[in-house]
């Protein structure tokens, strides 16, 4: 149980804008939230994707931290942790993954019953749940349509965490369905081809993708940057 219990708490360190809301990174994060609600000018974006072209760019923790800073500004947040193959949202803000998305989708519980709270007012997670042999057919179901449905009646903003684009089609069954797309490149670490590659694929699922979220990348200041699509 230990090498668990020092996973739980490495990862939840990552939650810098709930743990320093003032720093320079958590500074960063909000200027993603307001670049997010000036791509907004004729469509509300409350469904919002996170994704990345291979595993180990961040796209998790990018996600975790927007969440925070979202529910920060007074917004009902769901972060839905849709990577049924990798997930860690339930590490990262300390929850349990007994239950979660795999519960609601194979009708063994509702939403309402599955999300949990967690110690950010505003927040709730749904963590990805037991996970199955087969995600993309889940994913793209009528269940996981109903559900978005609902999430977005329910809650200002809904964002989903989707496994790596370069690596399974999971993300590219999603993307269509969101109001916007946001991909994490690692800086050092992505090659431009896979980006490309990436980009590419997403747009060709019709994805609105709005920008693209450089991690890593240090400067004397912060280790994220946000783009937004030319």
């Amino acid at each position: 149980m230990a090498p668990k219990k020092h996973k739980t708490h490495n990862t939840r360190r990552k939650l810098i804008s709930k743990l320093n809301p003032m720093s320079p990174i958590s500074e960063q994060f909000r200027t993603i939230r307001t670049n997010i609600s000036f791509a907004s000018v004729d469509k509300e974006m409350r469904l919002l994707m996170v994704t990345s072209s291979g595993p180990g760019e961040g796209k998790s923790t990018v996600l975790a931290n927007l969440a925070v800073v979202f529910a920060q500004q007074g917004k009902k947040v769901l972060l839905i942790d849709a990577d049924l193959r990798r997930p860690t949202a339930h590490y990262t803000f300390g929850l349990t993954n007994t239950f979660g998305l795999t519960t609601v989708l194979t009708k063994q519980g509702s939403l309402n019953e599955t999300i949990s709270k967690t110690e950010v007012e505003n927040l709730h997670v749904l963590p990805s749940g037991p996970i199955p042999p087969n995600p993309a057919e889940l994913l793209s179901s009528r269940m996981m349509t109903e559900l978005l449905k609902k999430a977005k009646e329910d809650y200002h903003v809904v964002l989903l965490d989707t496994p790596p684009v370069l690596a399974v089609t999971d993300a590219q069954v999603l993307t269509n369905q969101c109001d916007g797309t946001i991909l994490v490149v690692s800086s050092g670490k992505a090659e431009v081809e896979e980006v490309k590659k990436t980009k590419d694929l997403l747009l060709s699922a019709n994805s609105n993708l709005l920008g693209v979220v450089l991690n890593n990348r240090k400067t004397q200041h912060t280790h994220y940057y946000y783009y937004g699509k030319e």
